[in-house]
């Protein structure tokens, strides 16, 4: 990888770990309702590509189900679990996706797995346990929201391979419409009375959500799209282990997340897992980026 590329995609994992915070005080500090969040998030990423939304990619109702995992159901879950969960656990547990999708595509696409990727599994499944598990035996609603995030993302990787290449923007534009379709009914259902949190936060909050649909959905993550087809994916891969360690380092310096001997041994697991299962890959589905952030 050339000095630009690997720049680029440094400044991609310091972008999407900067949203992690970012949403995390969107969701938490200013007490916006993550769905209403999300609902605006995925209107402007809809708006800002409706330009590549057609042709519409086949098969039809593959991509709308796509979208919605990858998009609203997703994020959905992760903005919810923010409410509780500190930025540097949900970054943690959000590397659960990885393995996640390697278990997935063995039982929906008959892949097969040896030892050192059954390994991987292995070990990022217990960095993520090691960090989630509390005090008598029990784990947080936070935490299984954004596990759940970290499956709904997977499963849409796992579809999204058994479609034809599809342009970044155009992806970005179904997960956009899908996302937004779905999120804004349920904002105006289930979190109505709470929006003027969005109006009490302002101009900050303005700028927070411009800045996770357009400089993340679509500048960093079509950025990172193309750098997928420019590099194999067992490079690109362990280099995004970025992401969660700066999100970790973020957080503990803006939110003030504990970085105690639980985390730094769960955290070491988990990515050590995730760095075996991404060197044992072949190709990464272009969706699959869409779950750091």
């Amino acid at each position: 990888m050339n000095l630009r590329d690997f720049l680029i995609l440094v400044a991609i994992c310091l972008a999407w770990a900067a949203n992690n915070i970012i949403s995390k005080l969107v969701v938490s500090t200013w007490h916006v309702p993550p769905l209403m969040y999300g609902a605006l998030r995925f209107g402007i990423v809809m708006l800002a590509t409706l330009p590549w939304l057609l042709p519409m990619p086949r098969p039809g109702w593959r991509i709308v189900i796509v979208g919605l995992l990858m998009g609203g159901g997703t994020f959905a879950l992760l903005f919810v679990g923010l409410q509780t969960v500190t930025p540097s656990e949900a970054a943690v547990v959000s590397q659960a996706g990885v393995p996640i999708t390697t278990l997935l595509s063995i039982f929906l696409l008959s892949e097969r797995v040896h030892w050192r990727r059954a390994l991987g599994i292995t070990l990022t499944l217990v960095g993520v346990l090691v960090v989630v598990w509390q005090p008598g035996f029990a784990i947080s609603a936070g935490m299984l929201l954004v596990l759940a995030a970290a499956c709904c993302g997977s499963l849409g990787a796992v579809l999204m391979k058994q479609m034809d290449v599809i342009a970044p923007l155009r992806f970005q534009a179904w997960v956009g419409l899908t996302g937004f379709a779905v999120l804004t009914p349920l904002t105006f259902g289930l979190d109505r009375a709470e929006w003027h949190f969005a109006v009490d936060a302002g101009w900050p909050f303005l700028a927070a959500l411009l800045y996770t649909a357009l400089i993340v959905s679509v500048m960093a993550h079509t950025a990172y799209y193309l750098l997928i087809q420019r590099y194999e994916a067992n490079l690109l891969a362990p280099l995004t282990l970025i992401t969660p360690l700066a999100t970790i380092g973020l957080g503990v310096a803006i939110t003030g997340d504990r970085l105690d001997s639980k985390m730094i041994i769960g955290t070491a697991i988990a990515l050590i897992g995730v760095l075996i299962v991404a060197l044992r890959r072949t190709k990464a589905p272009i969706p699959e980026a869409q779950e750091r952030s």
